[in-house]
């Protein structure tokens, strides 16, 4: 029997960690080798990438942005930057127009450096910022450069202080700090009300099932599809082994040279990235993945990521 191995997308409930995910479909596919590619609050719900078996070894490999819908609410600041924290303060939003309000926004678009919020998973000496503001302490955390490529005003309620936004934005970015930043923009305070993600990497809601229930007897026609991960490594150079003799030195851990035929190698264009040009997707002689690996100069490639037996 193939050991699974792939991606599968949950659209994540609110109320469950992505831990919580995981150790789901460690039932539901009797393996605990799977783990998520990026975290997502327990309140958040939406796109959840979830990486079975080997394919674990991917996630490091994945790119691309990520994006949200996001209900803000004016008027009120949390310590935690959401509806989940205690409220601080309290001021009466601006009287203010969709025109104004999609005019301020443009200072949070392109790449700017936030501040994330005190209680989130960033590291201050060694102990995450949370423990440390559940604990009453004070301290500083440094702002960090992100790239906001898109946030679009949906919609603006004078009445109820709420603005709806989508937003796509790089890695590291939290919408919660957005939220807050805005709010003091307008002198008023803010906070982080609902918030959905709509993409991680290439994986987009129309990859998305929902997580299978705990209840289910999970036999082998009930388990979800397992996707192929190389539909989500497009962004990657590949190149193929054709012979047994390079497959045996590939999952050896030794490198393959192609000078003698160049065109093996097939580039992906028109993406300036560094480490899409660094790194390689390897394939067997039956197309499927073998692996990863960096290119060298000299017309060589170094194993990165060796799946020794895959399908």
């Amino acid at each position: 029997m193939e050991k699974p191995f792939g991606f599968i997308v949950i659209d994540k409930p609110a109320g469950l960690t992505s831990h919580d995910c995981v150790n789901r479909l460690r039932k539901v596919f009797g393996i605990k080798k799977i783990g998520h590619g990026g975290t997502l609050d327990p309140s958040v719900t939406g796109v959840l990438p979830i990486a079975i078996g080997d394919a674990t070894r991917l996630i490091s490999y994945l790119k691309g942005s990520k994006a949200y819908k996001g209900i803000i609410q004016l008027g009120s600041s949390t310590n935690t930057d959401d509806m989940q924290g205690v409220v601080i303060q309290s001021k009466r939003w601006p009287i203010i127009s969709e025109n104004n309000l999609n005019k301020l926004l443009e200072n949070f678009r392109g790449e700017i450096l936030q501040t994330p919020p005190m209680f989130s998973s960033v590291h201050v000496k060694g102990e995450r910022a949370y423990k440390k503001a559940r604990r009453g302490e004070k301290f500083d955390l440094n702002p960090k450069r992100i790239t906001i490529k898109r946030l679009n005003l949906i919609s603006w309620s004078q009445n109820k202080g709420e603005l709806v936004i989508d937003i796509d934005c790089s890695k590291g970015t939290y919408i919660r700090s957005l939220a807050r930043d805005i709010g003091e923009k307008l002198g008023c305070g803010a906070y982080l009300k609902n918030l959905r993600r709509t993409k991680a990497y290439s994986f987009n809601e129309n990859d998305s099932i929902l997580l299978p229930d705990k209840s289910e007897l999970y036999i082998e026609r009930k388990k979800p599809k397992i996707l192929n991960p190389k539909n989500f490594l497009k962004h990657l150079s590949s190149f193929k082994l054709i012979s047994e003799t390079e497959l045996i030195s590939w999952r050896s851990g030794r490198k393959v040279n192609f000078q003698d035929n160049a065109k093996r190698l097939k580039l992906t264009r028109g993406n300036k990235d560094e480490d899409n040009e660094k790194y390689i997707l390897v394939f067997d002689q039956r197309n499927k993945i073998a692996g990863i690996a960096e290119l060298e100069e000299d017309f060589t490639i170094k194993p990165k990521v060796v799946f020794n037996a895959i399908g």
